[in-house]
């Protein structure tokens, strides 16, 4: 594919993320067309996107057939699931010709397992929380005696966002392993578990563009992962993120750069397994430094939302160099702005929750900085938006400042409608504090 050939692009994915980047990737000159599978209600009404629902994500080689078929020269897998699946060797070795942004399957493992990230980490020096990880339930629960530090309990595989637990005592531990490993909670996800230290301080993500060897990383998000205000109530896919956030300094995002994304990508590449994608990075900052919580080798949902209006590039072009191993030939142009993101969620939701229910939205208007972007939505037969998903949708505002992007994303809630929504208050406020 030549660098002035018109882009025709394969997004895989249906989520808050996909919209976000089908959004920004149709506004480039580059882009010819954008053919989401399967899409949201969301990306249905996006310039130059089609959802597409005659192949199935999951179904590799009908991807490829569809791919062929529509003449795609750009393939963008979304979802963790399906990089850790391995799309990207599959596209490779079935259609050389189509470019891939996103990850091999070995260098997903830096998502798809906790155990191998943890001990990536180890190898290379990358500051991180003392941890153990356990294959036998028994060996797990034993640990749990003697460890005399507070822990994070999470299970190796992908559990969609939902497989870190926080125990508060040692009776909580037993319970939460109990789940993960006997009761297999999450499944196969669970066959193996990291215990690590509970870290305290701030949790900030990083989402890094990679062609194996450059990086270039967007502004700190922070995101707000349980499911009550105040930090209460079980751990989501994430609630609300806002960005820059004013918690880490440019000493300290310095500091990470240094002695975490740099060493990442270098120790990948010298592994044999260099990252093509978006890598985000998770950290705790606390009073000893940046701590590693872990590796995601996608973007963020909801980091996205909040991260990509404050691009100023021209994505399709960020994704190409990636591919070409040209990365050092570009800089980042990044917003003055703040943003800030407001996941609305169905009634229930982390637990069960009713799809299916109809929905209004009143799409606010971009001149002013406000943006919905649909994750769990779809459009039924007579063209009636329902929710099909727990995070169903999200309220994204830019502003002067962060106050000003809080209050016009909380403005852009006041957009949507429907039975039993459910959204955190209080979205940035220890930064506002």
């Amino acid at each position: 594919m030549s660098s002035t050939s018109p882009l025709r692009i394969l997004l895989i994915g249906n989520g808050g993320r996909e919209h976000t980047l089908a959004w920004k990737l149709s506004q480039s000159e580059k882009v010819e067309s954008i053919h989401v599978v399967p899409g949201n209600g969301g990306t249905a009404g996006v310039p130059k996107c089609q959802n597409v629902t005659s192949v199935k994500d999951t179904d590799f080689a009908g991807l490829v057939e569809q791919a062929k078929a529509q003449n795609i020269n750009l393939l963008l897998p979304g979802p963790e699931a399906t990089l850790v699946a391995g799309i990207t060797d599959y596209f490779n070795e079935h259609a050389p010709a189509i470019k891939v942004f996103g990850p091999t399957q070995s260098a997903a493992r830096m998502e798809g397992s906790k155990t191998f990230s943890k001990d990536f980490m180890k190898r290379h020096n990358i500051p991180t929380a003392a941890y153990e990880n356990f294959t036998d339930y028994g060996k797990a629960r034993n640990y749990m005696d003697v460890v005399s530090h507070p822990v994070v309990i999470k299970a190796d595989g992908l559990a969609a966002g939902k497989g870190v637990i926080i125990p508060k005592d040692n009776h909580e531990a037993r319970k939460a392993l109990e789940s993960i490993m006997a009761d297999r909670e999450f499944g196969e996800a669970g066959n193996s578990v990291v215990i690590e230290e509970c870290l305290e301080g701030e949790e900030i993500s990083i989402l890094s563009l990679s062609d194996g060897q450059t990086i270039l990383s967007l502004p700190p998000a922070q995101d707000h992962k349980r499911i009550g205000d105040g930090d209460t109530g079980p751990n989501t896919g994430g609630m609300g993120t806002y960005a820059p956030t004013p918690l880490v300094t440019k000493a300290q995002l310095d500091e990470i750069d240094r002695k975490v994304l740099q060493p990442t990508i270098q120790g990948m590449a010298a592994e044999g397994m260099p990252f093509r994608g978006c890598l985000f990075t998770g950290l705790m900052m606390t009073k000893n430094g940046p701590r590693v919580l872990e590796y995601n080798v996608r973007f963020g949902d909801p980091e996205s939302q909040s991260c990509l209006p404050l691009l100023c590039n021209d994505l399709a072009d960020l994704m190409l160099a990636c591919c070409d191993g040209a990365l050092s030939e570009h800089k980042l142009e990044i917003s003055s702005l703040s943003a800030c993101t407001v996941v609305v969620a169905a009634s229930g939701y982390p637990g069960s929750y009713a799809k299916g229910t109809p929905m209004k939205v009143q799409p606010p208007k971009e001149e002013d900085g406000m943006y919905v972007f649909h994750a769990g939505t779809g459009l039924g037969g007579d063209g009636q938006l329902k929710t099909s998903g727990g995070r169903v949708i999200a309220a994204t505002a830019t502003g002067d400042d962060l106050k000003a992007a809080v209050d016009k994303a909380y403005k852009g809630v006041g957009c949507i409608e429907f039975d039993g929504m459910q959204y955190r208050k209080d979205i940035a406020q220890r930064a506002l504090r």
